[in-house]
């Protein structure tokens, strides 16, 4: 079986300051969206149903939640493509969830919880956009999602939507906050995030370095 290369590869100096920049927005972006969902009080996306179920049996913090749940994905993607684990994706959860740790001690009470949801939606997408697109620490779940993608040819939407389902059957079980917000996530921004990477890139002409490295990379280890 072809070994897949690392997603997260050395970056041109030329590159740096704008991968950085895209990837660095794309978590404030998405964190941002994340709180508003935690904050609605509709059920919150996947990935903080499961961690804030596991607040209610562990006394930590979403960071150290989601930095776990990195770390099983992360070891996931390793043995499924017989790589090294990596150690960007680690951090992305770990910064992400420390930033919503920092906005839920920002007083949110004048934003409605409908409101929030509908600003949650395309905030969560947007960052997801920017994230992958970065090709910077893309999010561990993406890394195993886009392992989906090239194995089984699933497009990356469904790949995404599988993955997210199963942390929400997770979190289901133990507790996680669910509703029409939950819904909302896995059929609108997991929707969103390709039409996003389409216009950023057609609009802002911004390259796909995420999904077009690992595309490239896997052309190469099969031919």
């Amino acid at each position: 079986m072809p070994r897949l290369p690392a997603l997260v590869t050395a970056l041109p100096p030329g590159d740096l300051a704008a991968r950085l920049g895209m990837y660095l927005a794309g978590c404030a972006v998405f964190s941002s969206g994340a709180t508003l969902f935690i904050h609605s009080d509709l059920g919150t996306d996947p990935l903080d149903v499961l961690a804030l179920g596991l607040q209610r049996h562990i006394p930590i913090t979403i960071g150290i939640a989601q930095a776990g749940i990195a770390a099983v994905c992360i070891a996931i993607w390793s043995a499924w493509n017989r790589r090294r684990p990596v150690i960007a994706p680690f951090v992305t959860f770990l910064l992400c969830g420390s930033l919503i740790d920092l906005l839920l001690l920002t007083d949110l009470s004048w934003i409605g919880g409908t409101p929030s949801l509908a600003a949650a939606v395309p905030l969560c997408a947007y960052g997801s956009a920017l994230i992958i697109m970065s090709g910077i620490g893309i999010r561990a779940m993406d890394l195993v999602a886009i392992s989906m993608t090239q194995h089984w040819r699933w497009p990356f939407w469904a790949a995404k939507g599988g993955t997210e389902a199963v942390l929400l059957g997770f979190g289901y079980v133990l507790g996680g906050p669910v509703g029409v917000g939950t819904l909302c996530f896995l059929v609108f921004v997991d929707g969103l995030i390709q039409p996003f990477m389409a216009l950023n890139r057609r609009a802002l002409r911004l390259r796909n370095h995420g999904l077009a490295e690992a595309g490239a990379q896997a052309a190469r280890v099969s031919a």
